[in-house]
């Protein structure tokens, strides 16, 4: 079954459930009988999640809609406007191919230099640079190296400088920014995002770079080194010329 862009599945979800509650509600179902009705139906399109956690968001998102719109919780429709329009602004459409945000724990690549040498002044660029916590972990790898980190997102760009004053943090898109001068390209998308990244890095890092993902494999690929953080996440390494598994 063909996975729809994200956040298109939760908010396809999201919208049948509470179309389904109102009917229910409207034609004299009680209030229990609706929402478990709504969330079964809303449930039902956790096919097109393709995480387990999108698809425990997919499911939890209207229960947690109507509890907070409702006693103590209440919040106006326009609420509801203003929070997606948040979203959105944090999150552009272009990016919703790309991976939420996700934190690098600040300890999980201190352990890169024993496996990957850069010489002082080596260019490393952090795609999809977030809040900048990336970039914090890998200033605490390469104290040395010229950090550069790209972020779709203007606020957490923004965000990230502010955080990050010994990076150069840009705004733009990871897949359109050329990768070729860069000494080493640190990843923490999603697996989807794998087979592109490596596509990318082919094409335009020299020989001798190296690409470097926590957590998602690039499965195409024997890795040049694998090493685990203190939490058991993996941090995949791989050295140009890529080595494909047969």
């Amino acid at each position: 079954m063909k996975v729809l862009n994200w956040p298109i599945p939760a908010l396809l979800a999201w919208g049948s459930a509470w179309g389904c509650y109102l009917g229910l509600r409207h034609l004299g179902a009680s209030e229990a009988v609706a929402m478990l009705v709504a969330t079964f139906c809303g449930g039902l399109l956790t096919t097109f999640g393709s995480t387990t956690m999108r698809r425990v968001l997919i499911v939890l998102g209207f229960p947690l809609s109507l509890l907070a719109s409702s006693g103590n919780f209440a919040m106006p429709p326009w609420g509801w406007l203003v929070l997606l329009g948040l979203i959105v602004l944090l999150y552009p459409r272009s990016a919703w191919r790309d991976a939420p945000l996700f934190p690098t724990p600040k300890k999980a690549l201190r352990q890169l230099p024993e496996h990957i040498t850069l010489l002082g002044g080596a260019r490393i660029l952090d795609a999809g640079s977030g809040m900048g916590d990336g970039l914090m972990a890998l200033r605490d790898a390469y104290p040395r190296a010229d950090l550069n980190g790209l972020e779709m997102s203007w606020p957490l760009r923004v965000l990230s400088a502010m955080r990050c004053s010994f990076a150069n943090i840009r705004q733009g898109d990871m897949w359109l920014v050329d990768w070729r001068s860069y000494d080493l390209v640190y990843l923490f998308q999603r697996p989807e995002s794998m087979p592109r990244a490596v596509e990318k890095a082919e094409a335009e890092m020299r020989r001798g770079a190296w690409l470097v993902s926590l957590e998602f494999e690039a499965r195409e690929l024997e890795p040049s080194g694998v090493i685990y953080g203190s939490d058991g996440r993996p941090v995949w390494m791989y050295q140009l010329p890529f080595q494909r598994r047969t």
